[in-house]
Formats: structure tokens, C-alpha cells, sequence
């Protein structure tokens, strides 16, 4: 009988985090009948094994003999013209860069599938720091310095650290690798098939793009993308055409390729740009409304609609809805209970003409790439009022944290700034760091100081959820605070958000009349759209902030507002629709 393999718990707790970013450390299960071991591991895998116990080591500074040595035994087990699970135990040491040491760790990897120096590599090593090794551009001693300098502990994270400009503050990591070691994490992202919602949008539209220039239409987004989700699990498209005549259009773009027609599906699958997977529906004109609605979803709406005793010969989704006895319900408001999304006037609901000034943002006086005065002029530029710069405060030292000093050359700097580009305005404001007592980074008499403080959790994030809500309410009930940051820390695909008592934040907001920020950053998108009914119910009110650390973040307000509108916000509840002689009162009284 076959011999199949089995995978040692560390092993296959690794071979998952990994499988995320489709770095696989071990193959599929396969059988050597001739194997004497229990583990019929393969040179291969045998040697990633070996390759990531180097890595870990260095990465904890180990005796670089050692490091050599396993990445030497590595490379030579590549090299052989014959499978180690095929040898005799005694057989291994006449192999050439296996000494006794590396030997008994393959003995163990082929008796347990794994080796004790890698147990405890692992056990002591975080999964996300692991994971990262597999990073093309990022050797241990880099690594060893994000994690134990900026505190980086996954892939997600150190993207989004890329993207706050925070690398270039190491020995070693200019713009350029930055940009690199970017690149190369959203490549692997892309190629997992989930991607954020803004990542998703941009590439849909270069594509629509390239197929505009061939077709004389144009096919329409659907499913997830289409109710604006912030999370994007495929690419998907509704065309009117048939399957052959879309297939000689797709054939005829540079781009596309491994078109594949599934004709019990009615779709057509391909891949854009080499690594993107695109589906396709098809309708031929008569039922594309209903198909459209069938599609777009979700199946929780559908089913509340009663979507199947829909009539025939209707041409358009107001008509579709209008049958049922609803008024026509956007796409990004069907994800709310049905009563409630066709509750919602969609006139009211925030546009980004609506903001009037932009709150949350950092510059080079903390961990930004953009002068203070180049993100007010581009602010402005923008027909912006005003602009509330948040760096970042002291304990953040990881960013550039502002001692007390600094803040007062700052201030200086903003009244100058304010006297050379009035009538727009620059607010003095902060993104002061909740400490893990719930109490705020500074003392009280500098906080007092601030035109706005901006609360937020940046550290000591394991938190149960009893402790995390605590922690949070004792920092809203603190004078100084006038907006509580990306409420939940959660890094979309990166990292869970913290537990919390959502009612009792919102309680405590309403109560000390603080703003809740929903943070526009893509990565974040922070406070979940699902709580802003819960913040209007209770007239908290929420500012859509960009969080921006460079000039071109001001743009994510759209992926802000965009979240916003699915949860339902209207311009009544919007804080920075206020005007800039508003907001200038409004902080002023406070």
C-alpha cells in the first residue's frame, strides 16, 4: 500500500500562513515506496526546510557558521541525483556538505517531518514575521530590523508601512527598495485573487479601458465590486453579446490571455495582464436587468425581494424594484437589511463635494513624505478649506513621534504658513496615541493646546475585548479628545481588528461629543460601514479622513466616502462638511 505523507503541526501551521502569499513550503502529497522513512519528503522540500531554519536563524542572530552551514547543505541537496528518503540513515553523512549535525536534522525531517532547531525557530517567531522571509528584496537582517524597529509582524502590515513611507527612516531601506519590496508583496496579493476594493476598481477600469478600444460597449460591473465591498473576493463583469463574438473582442486585447468559455456558467473566464483572473457573465439582451440584479446581489437581498416572481419584459432595476413595491435601492446599500437600505433617501447620502476640509494627515515632521506646506498647497489646490495636520505624538516613535519641542516649531511653522496661504487654514492638530492605560500621549496642559486631537491605538493590540473597550472609552472620556482614529486597528487582509464593545464606544462618543473617524485609507477603511447606522442612530457624527502621509493620499477621501455612502451616511452627519469658518468655531467652543 502507498505510503502517504503526513506533515508534522508546525510544518502545516506554516505551509498556511504561507499558502497566503503563495509561498508553499511543502508540495502535494506524493509516495517512494522504497522510502525507509515514515516522512517521504522530497529533496525539495527537504531543502526549504533547511533554507527557512537558516533564514529564522539569522534572523535571530545565530553563530553565522551555523547559517552557512544549513544554506550550504540546502544548496547541495538540490543538487543530487538521487531522493534522501530513498538512503539508509548511515548514508546521509557520505553526502557531500551534510555533516553529522545537518544529517540528524534530515533523519528528522524524514521521521517526523520536521527538526527541533525549527520547532523552536518557530515557536518563537511570529507566523507573519515568517512569512515575510519569503519577501523578494527582504533578507533576515532586514527583516530582523523591521520587526524589531518598527514593530512590522506581517506582510500586510509591512505593506502598509510601505505605504505611510516609514521605511525610509532605516539604515539600508532608501525609496527605492521601499517601492520595491511593495511591489513585490501587492504582486503576491494580486495573485492570491483577493484584493482590497480600490485595487480592485483600478484594475477593472484599465481593462475596461483596453476593451473600449475594441468594443463598441462597454460590460458593467457586478457582484462585489459593483455594491462597493471593501474587500473584492473576483472580478466580475455582466456583457450583453454572445460568447463568440466576446471572445474574438478579448482575443484582439494585448493583455488578455487563457480565455476560457464556461458554458454552463454563461461566462467567460481570462486573465488580465498576465495575473489578474477577470470573469465575464453574458446576457443576450432579453432578462440583462434581471441577470444584473442576480448578479450584483447579495443572495440575503435577493431573497428578502423575492426576486424570482419578477415579470418578464422589464428594462430597468427601478422597474424590477417598483414591481416588488420598493423605491430602487443603489447597489452599495444592499448589504443593509432591505426595510432599511429602501428607508434611505439617496439624495442625502455624502458626496465627496461634500468635504470641505480635510482632517488626519501627517508630514515630514513625523513619519510623512510631504512638507507641511507642500500638503497645504495641495490641499488647497484641491478646493479644500482647510487642512488639520495630525503627526504623529511622541510615544510613536517608530514615526517620527513630535516631542514637546517640536511641537512648538511646528506651531510656528503653521502660523507662518497660515499668514502666507489665507484665507485656507491650517489647524493644529495631533494624532496623539492612546497608551494602554486608555490615557493619552502628553501632558494635559499640551493637549489643551491643540486645536484637534485625534486619539488612536497604535500599540498593544492583543487585547481582550473587555480590557480594548475600556481602554478606548477611558481615552473619549478625556478632555482633550475630539475625534477617536480608525476605531478598530483592523489592516483589511492583514489584520483582524481588535474586539470591542461597539455599543458602548458609540455610548461613550455620544456622551463626551467626540467624532468618530472612519479612516479612508483603503487598507484600513476603519470605523466597518455596518456601525455607521449605529453612530447616526445615536447622532454621532463621523469626519472621512484620509490619513493621508503624502499628497496623493489625499485622493483615498473617495474610498472613504464610498464606504461611507454603503453604511448610509448622510451629509447632516458628515464633520468635515463643515465650512472652515464652521469647523473654526466648532473647535473653538468645543
Amino acid at each position: 500500500m502507498p505510503q502517504q505523507k503526513l506533515i508534522h503541526p508546525s510544518l502545516l501551521t506554516l505551509h498556511s500562513y504561507l499558502d497566503t502569499f503563495n509561498f508553499l513550503l511543502l508540495t502535494q502529497f506524493q509516495s517512494i515506496p522504497s522510502s525507509p522513512y515514515l516522512y517521504a519528503m522530497t529533496n525539495k522540500e527537504i531543502s526549504r526546510a533547511l533554507r527557512l531554519a537558516a533564514g529564522l536563524s539569522e534572523l535571530h542572530d545565530a553563530n553565522p557558521f551555523k547559517v552557512r552551514s544549513l544554506n550550504n547543505a540546502a544548496f547541495q541537496i538540490d543538487r543530487l541525483g538521487v531522493q534522501l528518503s530513498t538512503l539508509q540513515p548511515g548514508e546521509l553523512t557520505a553526502l557531500p556538505g551534510i555533516g553529522k549535525g545537518i544529517a540528524s536534522d534530515i533523519a528528522q525531517l524524514l521521521n517526523h517531518g520536521s527538526f527541533n532547531e525549527l520547532d523552536e525557530l518557530l515557536r518563537i517567531t511570529p507566523a507573519g514575521v515568517v512569512s515575510m522571509l519569503e519577501i523578494k528584496g527582504l533578507g533576515p537582517k532586514k527583516l530582523s530590523q523591521l520587526w524589531h524597529s518598527l514593530g512590522i509582524e506581517s506582510p500586510g502590515e509591512l505593506l502598509y508601512a510601505c505605504s505611510e513611507n516609514r521605511l525610509v527612516s532605516l539604515p539600508g531601506f532608501g525609496t527605492r527598495t521601499q517601492e520595491k519590496i511593495k511591489e513585490a508583496i501587492e504582486y503576491k496579493m494580486a495573485n492570491q485573487g483577493i484584493l482590497l476594493y480600490a485595487d480592485a476598481e483600478f484594475i477593472v477600469s484599465e481593462f475596461i479601458g483596453e476593451f473600449e478600444k475594441i468594443a463598441n460597449y462597454t460590460p458593467v460591473v457586478v457582484s462585489e465590486l459593483r455594491r462597493k465591498m471593501e474587500i473584492i473576493p473576483s472580478m466580475e463583469l455582466l456583457a450583453d453579446d454572445s460568447s463568440d463574438n466576446l471572445i474574438e473582442i478579448l482575443k484582439k486585447i494585448e493583455t488578455v490571455d487563457g480565455i476560457d468559455f464556461k458554458e454552463e456558467e454563461d461566462c467567460i473566464e481570462f486573465r488580465f495582464r498576465e495575473q489578474y483572473e477577470i470573469t465575464i457573465h453574458l446576457a443576450q439582451n432579453e432578462g440583462f436587468e434581471e441577470r444584473l440584479m442576480l448578479l450584483t446581489g447579495p443572495a440575503e437581498h435577493l431573497e428578502e425581494l423575492g426576486l424570482a416572481s419578477a415579470g418578464n419584459g422589464i428594462n430597468t432595476e427601478e422597474e424590477l424594484y417598483a414591481e416588488m413595491g420598493y423605491p430602487f435601492i443603489l447597489p452599495e446599500l444592499r448589504d443593509l437589511p432591505l426595510e432599511q437600505a429602501a428607508a434611505i433617501d439617496a439624495d442625502s447620502l455624502v458626496k465627496l463635494s461634500d468635504i470641505k476640509g480635510t482632517i488626519h494627515n501627517h508630514s515630514t515632521w513625523s513619519d510623512g513624505a510631504n512638507t507641511l506646506e507642500e500638503m497645504a498647497v495641495a490641499a488647497r489646490d484641491l478646493g479644500l478649506e482647510y487642512l488639520i495636520i495630525c503627526d504623529h505624538s511622541r510615544t510613536a516613535v517608530y514615526a517620527g513621534g513630535l516631542s514637546i519641542g517640536q511641537l512648538q516649531e511646528q506651531w510656528e511653522e503653521i502660523d507662518r504658513l497660515n499668514s502666507k496661504l489665507a484665507p485656507f487654514h491650517i489647524f493644529k492638530g495631533i494624532e496623539s496615541d492612546i497608551l494602554s492605560d486608555g490615557s493619552l500621549d502628553y501632558p494635559d496642559d499640551v493637549l489643551a493646546k491643540f486645536d484637534l486631537v485625534v486619539a488612536s491605538v497604535h500599540s498593544v493590540l492583543n487585547m481582550d475585548e473587555e480590557r480594548a473597550t475600556a481602554r478606548l472609552i477611558k481615552a473619549i472620556e478625556h478632555p482633550a479628545t475630539k475625534m477617536l482614529g480608525h476605531l478598530s486597528g483592523r489592516l483589511l487582509l492583514s489584520r483582524k481588528a481588535y474586539p470591542l464593545d461597539y455599543r458602548k464606544i458609540i455610548d461613550a462618543c455620544k456622551a463626551n461629543h467626540v467624532i468618530m473617524e472612519l479612516n479612508a485609507n483603503p487598507r484600513r477603511l476603519d470605523i466597518d460601514w455596518r456601525y455607521i447606522p449605529m453612530c447616526m442612530e445615536n447622532g454621532v457624527k463621523i469626519s472621512v479622513n484620509p490619513d493621508a502621509h503624502r499628497i496623493e493620499g489625499y485622493h483615498d477621501m473617495r474610498y472613504g466616502i464610498e464606504v461611507a455612502r454603503k453604511g448610509g451616511l448622510t451629509t447632516e452627519f458628515l464633520f468635515n462638511s463643515a465650512s472652515r469658518d464652521e469647523i473654526q468655531k466648532l473647535l473653538k467652543n468645543w
